[in-house]
């Protein structure tokens, strides 16, 4: 009997890591789960073992014992896709490419993928593994607050300087930032017909310096201008949910503004099939209520 398959386990541990035939043992790094767990890939962060030893036992900083928490040096993340080929699997290195020929480096925790021969027992497949720039901030969320009060909450909580100057400047840097990666969304879209998950929980983070950054790029789907609703491999609709979140995230950047004029919101955002992807959603949703590695969105 094989050994059970990495990309069927709920959750990964330090040792699964280690016993991937592509790792180097012994290491010099330590491997712990980050507190997302995707339903597409395992993520995992990239430790220095001193770093944990300090978290775990404390360091004695001006008379007063602390534990800081280890900062992942990279995110490293192991697809749950089996890849019938490894032509279906450079596909899917092809779409990574154009997002981040578009919103990399500024608008993007960039990536950097890489194909493995993943043995299983006597099986080898083809195994998509990524190490990822780890990106610190807060949760953009396009459904949520954008006002100005939101924004320098979220400025507070980051831990940045609180000056009357920086306060004054803060929710304007953002929109203008959330502009500039709309555009690059919206011309990406209409150049190659690809569009990431927007829509996701925890998919958009707001940094210390104002940037908006995408980090996670496992499901990325393609746009067609015709009544389909595109679902992914798990019955979602993230292609009518990542144009809608683009729609609030532009409206909201724009001071609320925005009308629904252009071909790509008018045919999206459409009354009738926002009512029919509204009915899709909540059939995912409850699909998936009881999996221990789905995060409602």
């Amino acid at each position: 009997m094989s050994e059970e398959d990495i990309r069927d386990k709920a959750y990964l541990n330090h040792k699964d890591i280690l016993d991937l035939n592509f790792i180097r043992i012994p290491g010099i790094y330590y491997f712990r789960r980050y507190y997302r767990e995707g339903l597409r890939s395992h993520i995992m962060e990239v430790l220095k073992p001193g770093d944990v030893e300090n978290e775990t036992k404390g360091i004695i900083k001006n008379g007063i014992k602390l534990y800081p928490r280890a900062e992942p040096l990279k995110i490293l993340r192991i697809f749950r896709t089996k890849f019938k080929s490894l032509k279906d699997a450079e596909e899917e290195l092809r779409r990574v490419k154009i997002i981040a020929n578009y919103l990399a480096p500024d608008y993007l925790a960039r990536p950097e993928e890489f194909l493995v021969n993943y043995r299983r027992g006597e099986k080898c497949e083809i195994l998509l593994c990524g190490l990822q720039e780890y990106v610190k901030g807060e949760l953009i969320e396009p459904w949520g607050h954008f006002d100005d009060d939101h924004l320098i909450s979220m400025l507070g909580d980051m831990g940045v300087d609180d000056s009357s100057m920086i306060i004054s400047q803060w929710p304007r840097k953002i929109r203008k930032n959330a502009e500039t990666f709309v555009s690059k969304i919206k011309q990406m879209i209409m150049e190659t017909n690809h569009v990431p998950d927007l829509a996701g929980v925890g998919n958009l983070l707001l940094t210390k310096s104002g940037d908006i950054k995408l980090v996670d790029i496992n499901n990325i789907s393609t746009v067609s201008f015709d009544h389909t609703i595109k679902l992914d491999d798990r019955g979602y609709p993230v292609c009518d949910k990542s144009i809608e979140a683009l729609f609030l995230l532009e409206r909201k950047s724009s001071g609320g503004s925005l009308l629904i004029d252009t071909p790509l919101y008018k045919t999206f955002l459409d009354p009738e099939r926002m009512k029919e992807v509204k009915a899709i959603e909540k059939k995912f949703h409850e699909s998936m209520e009881g999996s221990m590695y789905y995060w409602p969105s």
